[in-house]
């Protein structure tokens, strides 16, 4: 199942309802929302400076990632910026597909 990396950062409501929850139960939230789109978290981890939150998640695809985040914008607690990660074994094949690029100027 293809992994993500979610970066959160809350808006000032969704800092709010931290300070009133506490951090479990907002993991808690995440976990239940990574679960109903048919994945599974990770990793969990609040931070100090312009990003609060990393969470490391494994999901069916892109469109549930898609989802996860759409659910999080819209609910107003904050945003989530989501990168795709690869494992080892991705990048060999991803070596081995060929094609061809010439550099600007090249």
């Amino acid at each position: 199942m293809p992994r993500y990396l979610f970066q959160g950062s809350y808006s000032r409501e969704g800092a709010q309802g931290l300070l009133r929850e506490g951090g479990t139960k907002r993991r808690r939230a995440v976990e239940e929302l990574v679960r109903s789109l048919g994945g599974r978290l990770e990793g969990f981890h609040y931070a100090l400076g312009e990003t609060d939150l990393y969470m490391l998640v494994e999901l069916p695809g892109n469109v549930a990632a898609a989802a996860a985040s759409l659910i999080v914008a819209a609910s107003g607690a904050g945003h989530w910026r989501t990168t795709v990660l690869l494992s080892a074994e991705e990048m060999d094949e991803a070596t081995r597909t060929g094609g061809g690029y010439r550099a600007p100027g090249g």
